[in-house]
């Protein structure tokens, strides 16, 4: 969720190198020590890609007032998606709805600080550790692969992880091992160029990377205490599944005219929440959609999406 409501409240006052590259993400060498050529010679199982919802602010530590049961619901399901690949990844790509540069921009940094983005939660929110590796080689594949498909793109050092990295991951894989880089979103916000985005990085699942899309399929700040916004999130999470779920040149169309959907903006006032879908749709190829979690938060519908 974004940091402020459309209203202007906080969120707590709303809701309580090329083929070197390759060859080196198999080993992720500073991170767990492993030679990447030795680890790139066992066969890789292609990795699935996922698009989850990540809730509200640090939701799993801190008590937001929402319904118990949706809570509850999220967070199995949350807990439930490292079961998805068929193999361990040796490495995770996550793209944040809470990061917006000029072009894409991968992190780079070896060992990633947190970056707590929220504002007005209690002070133990703001310790919440996950000190997953950074992957710079997985980054700068990232970036080859960007290159080779005619996108530009950036890389930062500093960045860290942020809430809608940490927090569903915190629950997906709690002992932080896996190497991990975070993908920004592209100002702008348009749907087709973030499905671009998706195909030029799918390679990346046939070197052991599990390419995770992190957003809300609703996120409208005002509507999380309004109970007139329920019909609204139901009615676009049914165009939602159905879009997503879709044959693959099918569902790239949908997405791309995402905002002419029924109640499109009254779910999101601003897209930044759903792009990550768009990225995981690209990424995904023929593979068929399926829906992995669909249930209520704070009475609201929300969905998950698999691929692979």
């Amino acid at each position: 969720m974004s940091n402020q409501g459309d209203n202007g409240l906080t969120r707590r006052q709303v809701i309580v190198g090329g083929a070197a590259a390759a060859a080196a993400i198999g080993g992720v060498v500073a991170a767990t020590g492993t030679r990447g050529d030795e680890s790139t010679k066992a066969p890789t199982a292609r990795m699935p890609v996922a698009y989850l919802p990540h809730g509200g602010g640090p939701w799993p530590w801190v008590d937001l007032g929402f319904d118990k049961q949706g809570d509850l619901d999220l967070r199995a399901y949350l807990e439930s998606v490292s079961a998805l690949p068929a193999t361990p990844p040796k490495a995770l790509l996550v793209i944040s709805a809470h990061w917006e540069q000029a072009v894409p921009t991968v992190m780079t940094a070896a060992r990633p600080p947190m970056l707590y983005d929220y504002y007005g939660f209690p002070p133990e929110s703001y310790e919440i550790q996950w000190p997953a590796p950074g992957a710079p080689a997985v980054a700068s594949r990232v970036q080859e692969l960007l290159r080779v498909a005619g996108i530009a793109s950036a890389a930062d050092p500093q960045r860290g992880f942020d809430h809608g990295t940490f927090v569903p991951l915190k629950l997906v894989y709690p002992d932080a091992t896996i190497p991990t880089v975070q993908l920004s979103l592209v100002a702008g916000l348009d749907p087709a160029e973030h499905i671009a985005i998706g195909r030029a990085l799918a390679p990346l699942r046939d070197e052991g990377v599990f390419i995770v899309g992190s957003g809300m399929s609703y996120h409208n700040m005002r509507g999380f205490r309004d109970p007139k916004a329920r019909p609204i999130s139901e009615e676009f999470d049914a165009w939602l599944r159905a879009a997503a779920t879709a044959p693959a040149a099918q569902r790239e169309k949908m997405l791309a005219s995402w905002a002419s959907a029924p109640s499109a903006r009254a779910a999101h006032p601003r897209e930044e929440h759903l792009l990550p879908l768009m990225v995981i749709a690209g990424a995904a190829g023929e593979d068929a959609g399926v829906v992995a979690y669909n249930g209520k938060y704070a009475g609201l519908r929300l969905s998950a999406y698999h691929y692979g």
